[in-house]
């Protein structure tokens, strides 16, 4: 780890927040959000804590970002059916939630309580944004015929991701059986998309 300021040009604007930005990433990855500390963020960055906290006023909105520079989008598998299509994103998402990267999303989630502002920068990646795979798996099984057009609205493509991750945040467990990402799709996904109007064509 360095010492701050060793070896180190003096930085500004964009480059020190990202030079902050990769170091906070990295603790989290490694100590998760418990271990996560301005300290040994501005150490890890070669700045001073001050350099910090002008950018974000707390440990935990740091946190957000940094965990927002951990994750990647998801591209959804091609099985040829929605229900294919809508079980496996479910099974990726789970192995998401139930992967270290994930354990500190949980962590974020619940350190964030009721925090409208920093619920919704998580939402991002846990929300609106992570949308876009279930719309894509949807418009699939729209030009198959398989369902109508109206089931292409964020909300009802999201149902299923909600209902997952209700299981991690809501019930605590550290990954959700099969079986239960099994029911959510029969009993509850397909069910409602397929309600939503008859598919022509």
């Amino acid at each position: 780890m360095k010492e701050p300021g060793a070896g180190q040009t003096r930085r500004r604007g964009a480059a020190l927040e990202e030079a902050i930005l990769r170091a906070a990433a990295d603790e989290l990855a490694e100590s998760g959000y418990a271990g996560l500390t301005m300290d040994k963020v501005a150490t890890r960055a070669g700045t001073n804590k001050n350099a910090l906290y002008r950018r974000w006023p707390n440990r935990l909105s740091l946190g957000i970002a940094a965990y927002r520079q951990l994750t990647t989008t998801v591209t959804p598998a091609d099985t040829g059916s929605l229900r294919g299509d809508v079980l496996e994103l479910l099974r990726q998402a789970n192995r998401y939630w139930s992967s270290p990267l994930g354990a500190i999303l949980r962590e974020l989630l619940s350190a964030a309580g009721g925090a409208s502002e920093l619920l919704a920068q998580l939402q991002d990646q846990s929300g609106d944004a992570a949308a876009a795979p279930w719309l894509t798996i949807l418009g699939r099984a729209v030009a198959r015929g398989e369902v109508a057009p109206e089931v292409l609205h964020p909300r009802v493509a999201t149902v299923a991701m909600v209902l997952l991750r209700n299981e991690f945040v809501i019930r605590g467990v550290p990954t959700a059986p099969d079986d239960v990402l099994v029911e959510i799709v029969d009993e509850v996904y397909l069910p409602l998309v397929r309600r939503r109007g008859p598919a022509t064509g």
